[in-house]
């Protein structure tokens, strides 16, 4: 692995950090908080980029190639797989499965044990380069199925399931089911999905 020079890192121990990965990349904004902090035992593999002004929990995994950008809280037991980027200023609690090729905007929350499936975005930006940003809120058990786009500020409720191909456009009620463009609601999730749930 990479330090980058004159940044300040906190590593813990029985990690699995691959040799081309760099930690405590600088960011060209202004954060208070400059140093990097990863637990233990986690396994972090080529590729991958974090900046400095995070902080990770123990037993993160990544895939090859993801970027965590700065002022990222990251809990415990995190996947985060290939080619996703974590854009800066996001909270993601504990138990949290990130696929592959997903890009999480700035300022999103993911609650824990989320599971995200490969080839979702989450925007921020309602009016393309408005100061007013707010990623989206994704609560307890969520599911997101593959190449989902969830819209700026929409909340996904506790143990909601997205359907594969979503633009969520509006909030999805608490364990219900959401298909289609925009995302209409179809049901419950245990009517839909009695032995899943």
């Amino acid at each position: 692995m990479k330090k980058w020079p004159g940044a300040l890192i906190k590593i813990g121990v029985n990690n699995i950090i691959d040799e081309d990965v760099i930690l405590g990349y600088p960011t060209g904004r202004a954060i208070a908080e400059t140093e990097l902090i990863i637990g233990d035992s986690c396994v972090i593999r080529s590729g991958t980029i974090i900046y400095r002004g995070t902080c990770i929990g123990d037993r993160l995994n990544t895939g090859h190639n993801v970027v965590i950008r700065e002022q990222n809280i990251i809990g415990t037991n995190v996947s985060i797989w290939s080619n996703t980027v974590i854009d800066y200023a996001c909270k993601i609690g504990n138990g949290v499965k990130i696929h592959s090729n997903i890009y999480v905007a700035q300022y999103t929350v993911i609650e824990d044990d989320v599971f995200i499936a490969p080839g979702v975005s989450f925007a921020n930006d309602k009016y393309p380069l408005s100061d007013n940003l707010q990623g989206p809120v994704v609560k307890k058990g969520a599911r997101i199925g593959v190449n989902a786009t969830l819209l700026p500020g929409v909340i996904i409720n506790e143990g909601a399931v997205v359907g594969a191909g979503c633009v969520v456009t509006k909030n999805v009620n608490a364990f219900s089911v959401v298909v289609g463009n925009p995302a209409k609601e179809l049901g419950n999730v245990s009517d839909i999905f009695p032995d899943n749930t």
